[in-house]
């Protein structure tokens, strides 16, 4: 049998890896089927790394950029799981919005994501074009997103920083069939708080990949140094 020798890293490289898995509170959330896949949990990242070396059930890929194809077309290939592509909002708007949304949708994304500041008109234009769900994402549980629920967009994505539980909350009691994903916040308790209030699925934010790479490589220096 052949002999397995471990580089001093390779512990290193694995208690990164450790830190890249979301939360096993978020396995509470009843999730959505996306693409075949029941999907609770979101790593909210465009860091290919990162995507590659995490245990989300799928990726929600949203970047402050015009949308660039060649960036969504690594994404879907690199991912092995659906990928919710940002496609426009406050940046994007009107047609282009439109096709870029067609082309992700081409490419092969679960689904396009726009964000609050989306002009209505675009997105009933993309409800009536794009064929995979629409998500747009809300900060209040209020009349712009009740306008824009009524348009006819697929789920909503809770952004609301110390107050997204309450929103969950305010949208599960008027639409209780409407697929919510929501940011888990910054702990164990934040999140069980969002699902309790109404979340199907959880959106997670990895660490810095500076700050894992900065652990990895300390731990490699004890190690190497320990072995002198």
């Amino acid at each position: 049998m052949a002999k397995v020798i471990e580089a001093p890293y390779t512990q290193g490289v694995r208690d990164a890896e450790k830190v890249l898995a979301v939360p096993s509170v978020v396995s509470k959330a009843p999730g959505i089927v996306m693409q075949g896949r029941r999907i609770r949990s979101l790593v909210f990242s465009t860091d290919l790394a990162v995507i590659c070396h995490c245990n989300a059930d799928a990726v929600l890929a949203v970047y402050p950029f015009t949308c660039q194809p060649a960036i969504t077309q690594a994404l879907v290939g690199v991912s092995q799981r659906p990928v919710l592509c940002g496609v426009g909002g406050s940046i994007t708007q009107g047609e282009r919005c439109i096709e870029v949304a067609l082309h992700s949708e081409m490419q092969g994304v679960a689904a396009v994501v726009v964000n609050t500041s989306i002009p209505l008109d675009t997105l009933r234009g993309l409800v009536e074009r794009v064929t995979v769900p629409v998500v747009v994402t809300v900060c209040a549980a209020d009349e712009v997103a009740e306008r824009q629920i009524a348009a006819g967009v697929t789920m909503v994505n809770v952004a609301a920083g110390a107050r997204t539980a309450e929103v969950v909350q305010a949208l599960r009691g008027r639409y209780p069939e409407l697929p919510i994903i929501a940011t888990g916040g910054p702990d164990d308790a934040s999140i069980e708080r969002t699902i309790a209030a109404g979340a199907d699925v959880v959106s997670w934010t990895p660490p810095d990949i500076r700050a894992l790479e900065r652990a990895v490589m300390e731990k490699a220096r004890r190690l190497a140094k320990a072995q002198l």
